[in-house]
């Protein structure tokens, strides 16, 4: 695939990729989100009304 390059060890495993941001930008984009999403997956999550009553009480909210 052009603008996308995998880069291997002496095994001949790929051990990273190097990205034409130009030709792939939305696609690293999407990559970017994904990995961040898992990293936080363990992270405590607010409830929809805990979020409501946060932005009621700063005024963002009515």
């Amino acid at each position: 695939m052009q603008g996308i390059q995998f880069l291997v060890d002496e095994q001949g495993q790929k051990t990273a990729v190097v990205i034409d941001l130009e030709q792939h930008g939305e696609l690293w984009k999407d990559i970017y989100d994904l990995l961040l999403a898992e990293s936080r997956q363990d992270e405590p999550r607010d409830t929809l009304s805990e979020v409501r009553q946060r932005l009621i009480a700063r005024g963002k909210l009515s």
